[in-house]
């Protein structure tokens, strides 16, 4: 998950009397009369973007999103098996392409008001019907990628819409349809973005008023202040200026209650001051240790669990952004010259991969027989002589202020990546921006960028969610049309049969390494932490972890 988050205008919130050390300490009585904490901290890297997840693409925001609300279907704890959700089950018709889901019955949304089928249908129409800048692809960025266009667009290079319609046939029973067979339906549907909302919230706060410009986005009240959803937590409060945001047991929640009353997310931008609160107690956990910390925090009795690689680190390349990219043996010099062993044996955690596709080897559609470009400088130099670029100079961007689980340190990557550019005669302007907006707003749109790093966490176990994302239509980020291997996706997209989508996707793999519009860095197994006392929560490669089955030990 990553994607364009544009400038927000944010209204304070102010946390009722909470002083963050001070919530670590809260207790409440238990059934047996004694006492139990009950308030977690937890560090994260960066502030979230927006509460409401239609609009959000940034993992901070979805790790809040994933609390509050709820989807149809939603992925096995710490795997990526489609799983009931707010749907107990789920069927399609002959042809592929309306699938019946059958509701739970009984669950409320926080404000009180019930779920049931018409109020899914509210939601698939809003996010179908959206218009203005609802339809810019740094809003609704995941609807964009997984359902393509709306009810009617503003902008002639989206495609047509994958979604047709829904239709509540009664009250725990919906029909949603869509234009053709897809492999993202059901798994696509268990994205945070995809989380049913109170239609009763969504008018009274005008969820869909989105306002501003597309350079700077203003959203309603109802996504910074009012996120209503079904979860097993309720939104509380955002104090941006603290950087804290508390979100507080659903005791109305029809499945197993939360055993902490209180959850409290602490942005904490350094990875090592993070590494501090947890050792002094002022955190009770942090997201994306460094590499180098998680042996030392582990030998001190810290509850140190490493996700699986579920992940992709990329070198972009521009094409437009400078004539020369356009060149295939330029792309391949670049590909070359990049000792990518080098930069995961020393600055990425035990268990990193060099990548060979876009996507890890986890994931079925991987092919290990594509066009490799292993470590060879002597090559790169002979490329770049042979395209006539021997003085090649690349405006190479760089995120700060940013830990990823895909990127631990970008600075250091950085430095390692334009250290080998370099060493082939490459002349790099380095270009350093902050993270969000900055950064991202730069390197996915315009043709200012000529090279930068990105990565994904996959969302769902297909190929589709990393190569789809990427490649299957035109994007500023890479800059370059290929009719052919966007059909190519689409065929493969279309195809209803597992095996043969499969074999598909092994195609696809090896299409893109031989066009090669950027360079697979590296797969991660990024680690979560937790202190000592802390237990219950299992690892997820899709960053799915569940805080309602954390707890303090006695």
């Amino acid at each position: 998950m990553r994607a364009p988050s544009p400038k927000v205008a944010i209204a304070a919130v102010a946390v009722a009397a909470l002083a963050v050390a001070g919530c670590a300490e809260s207790d409440r009585d238990d059934s047996s009369g004694g006492s139990k904490k009950d308030t977690l901290v937890f560090g994260v890297a960066g502030d979230p973007k927006v509460l409401d997840p239609s609009f959000a693409s940034d993992g901070e925001s979805l790790r809040v999103a994933r609390q509050v609300f709820e989807t149809l279907v939603r992925p096995e704890e710490g795997g990526t098996k489609v799983t009931p959700g707010l749907a107990e089950s789920w069927t399609p018709d002959a042809a592929g392409t309306t699938w019946t889901f059958k509701l739970r019955s009984g669950v409320k949304f926080h404000d009180g008001t019930e779920f049931n089928a018409e109020a899914v249908c509210v939601n698939f129409n809003r996010w179908y019907n959206a218009k203005g800048l609802m339809q810019s692809p740094d809003v609704t960025a995941y609807w964009q990628d997984v359902m393509g266009g709306f009810a009617k667009n503003e902008n002639a290079d989206l495609p047509p819409s994958l979604f047709k319609s829904c239709t509540a046939k009664d009250a725990t029973t919906v029909d949603l349809a869509f234009t053709r067979v897809s492999s993202k339906v059901p798994a696509a549907l268990m994205l945070p973005s995809f989380s049913i909302h109170s239609p009763k919230a969504l008018q009274q706060y005008d969820a869909s008023n989105v306002g501003g410009t597309a350079e700077d986005i203003k959203y309603p009240s109802y996504a910074m202040e009012h996120p209503t959803g079904t979860g097993p937590f309720k939104f509380k409060a955002w104090d941006v200026a603290n950087k804290t945001l508390t979100i507080e047991r659903n005791d109305d929640y029809y499945g197993n209650k939360a055993k902490l009353k209180t959850l409290i997310y602490k942005t904490i931008s350094d990875e090592n001051a993070r590494k501090q609160a947890l050792r002094s107690g002022d955190i009770q956990g942090y997201d994306l240790v460094g590499p180098a910390d998680v042996e030392p925090l582990r030998s001190e009795g810290f509850n140190m669990l490493t996700r699986p690689a579920f992940n992709v680190l990329y070198l972009a390349i521009n094409q437009k952004g400078n004539p020369k990219l356009a060149d295939i043996k330029v792309r391949q010099a670049i590909a070359y010259a990049l000792n990518r062993q080098a930069l995961v044996d020393s600055k990425l955690p035990p268990g990193a991969k060099v990548g060979v596709n876009f996507m890890p080897d986890t994931v079925e559609g991987f092919n290990g027989d594509v066009t490799k470009y292993d470590y060879n400088p002597e090559k790169a130099k002979q490329l770049l002589a042979e395209a006539g670029a021997s003085n090649l100079s690349l405006r190479f961007h760089y995120p700060t202020e940013v830990t990823r689980p895909y990127m631990p340190n970008p600075k250091d990557i950085f430095e390692l990546l334009s250290a080998d550019l370099k060493a082939v005669g490459i002349k790099v302007e380095a270009i350093p921006l902050k993270w969000s907006p900055d950064y991202l707003n730069a390197t996915t749109s315009g043709n200012k960028h000529d090279i930068h790093f990105l990565g994904w966490t996959g969302d769902y176990g297909d190929a589709y969610n990393f190569i789809g994302t990427f490649f299957d239509r035109p994007k500023d980020e890479w800059g370059f049309t290929d009719q052919a291997l966007f059909d190519q996706f689409k065929d493969a997209d279309t195809t209803a049969d597992q095996a043969a989508r499969v074999e598909k996707y092994k195609a696809l793999n090896k299409a893109i390494m031989d066009r090669l519009p950027g360079v697979p860095i590296s797969h991660s197994p990024p680690a979560i932490v937790f202190a000592k006392d802390v237990t219950g929560i299992k690892a997820s490669p899709l960053t799915d972890e569940r805080f309602s089955t954390a707890e303090f030990k006695s």
